[in-house]
């Protein structure tokens, strides 16, 4: 099953790829600049910033080529040459970003990771931070014949899948699923306690139903665990525990790693697939999930973040501009104390298994 590329203009990207070393193994666009997304930035989607991700092969070679031809882009560590910026590029999620920078007019944004560090991110969540952004629309503007890429970014959208179905109840419908899944690479995000749109989930997702579902229409007709009501836009799946249990073992390697610390009290040490059928069968098991996930993208967000202090740099105030979109900071404190509820909850999850 080949992923499915998103039909839209692609020149003026693509014209952007051509200030780059073309040694790629896939690159995409994604975000409001691509796709419109609904809320305060709606009408002001040309001026919106242009996200990219580049995947490559050889990371250090990569950053060379790219320094020689575009030194500005870099902050200060530009001075340490490529073999550091790799090195650095390898911590938290694996990307490394170069921010605000002029291009054709516009202002982009991209983020270098290696080929090998994207795959494991999308077959094992290792991350969840460029996985997550190949579970929403983006618009792919290549992609080499790397068999194994394709496999992990089918894989992904799968996992995407089921990870939403224990999240969500018997019946529900297209768009509580795609909320669903365009919500898991924001779970546990603190940036969306300290600065990003809270809504910004259903933002992305009411525009943007038919390009959700090029994504997913496939594996949904494909899945033997859910009736799929296209016409009505309503789906009903198996909340047996038995069916949760399926799904609990097909979930990516990391997030059942995180799910069984969370539900095993220290010193047991029981067999992972005993973990996960006591989990099946407990009425909190969306939860559980749902905490999973969230701290798998609490711990990669905040390397991340604290990462582009360094590659953003300091100077012109490009950190805070990139990270810190709503400098408002309105509810910040009753959504930090929501945080701290849910870690009590998971501990009383813990005492009472």
């Amino acid at each position: 099953m080949a992923l499915p590329v998103l039909s839209s203009s692609g020149v003026k990207f693509r014209r952007v790829l051509a200030h780059f070393p073309q040694e790629l193994s896939l690159a995409f666009a994604y975000g409001s600049g691509v796709f419109r997304q609904a809320g305060a930035s709606a009408g002001h989607g040309e001026n919106n910033m242009l996200d990219f991700v580049f995947a490559v092969d050889d990371s250090v070679t990569w950053h060379m080529m790219n320094l020689l031809k575009n030194r500005s882009h870099y902050s200060f560590l530009k001075l340490f040459g490529p073999k550091q910026i790799s090195s650095i590029q390898s911590y938290g999620a694996g990307i490394y970003y170069n921010t605000l920078v002029p291009c054709n007019g516009r202002m982009i944004k991209y983020g270098v990771i290696s080929t090998d560090t994207l795959i494991d991110d999308l077959l094992h969540w290792k991350t969840l931070y460029v996985a997550g952004r190949l579970q929403k629309p983006v618009k792919i503007l290549t992609q080499n014949e790397n068999s194994k890429l394709q496999a992990a970014l089918v894989s992904n959208l799968k996992s995407a899948v089921t990870a939403a179905f224990l999240m969500l109840p018997e019946s529900f419908s297209e768009e509580d699923l795609y909320m669903q899944i365009a919500g898991l690479s924001y779970s546990g995000d603190f940036r969306m306690v300290i600065g990003e749109d809270r809504s910004k989930v259903q933002n992305i997702v009411k525009p943007n139903v038919p390009h959700f579902q090029k994504l997913y229409s496939n594996i949904l007709q494909d899945c033997p665990q859910v009736v799929y009501k296209h016409h009505l836009g309503r789906l009903e799946i198996d909340k047996s525990p038995e069916g949760q249990f399926t799904q609990l073992m097909a979930l990516p390697r990391t997030l059942q790693q995180k799910i069984t610390s969370l539900v095993d009290p220290p010193g047991k040490n029981r067999d992972v697939e005993e973990i996960l059928l006591q989990v099946a069968h407990d009425p909190d098991c969306g939860f559980v999930v749902h905490q999973g996930i969230s701290g798998i993208v609490r711990s990669s967000s905040i390397v991340q973040s604290a990462k582009t202090i360094l590659t953003a740099g300091m100077l012109g105030g490009k950190f805070l501009r990139t990270e810190n979109t709503d400098p408002s900071g309105r509810n910040r404190p009753q959504q930090i104390q929501s945080l701290w509820t849910n870690e009590q909850h998971v501990k009383r999850f813990r005492m009472e298994s």
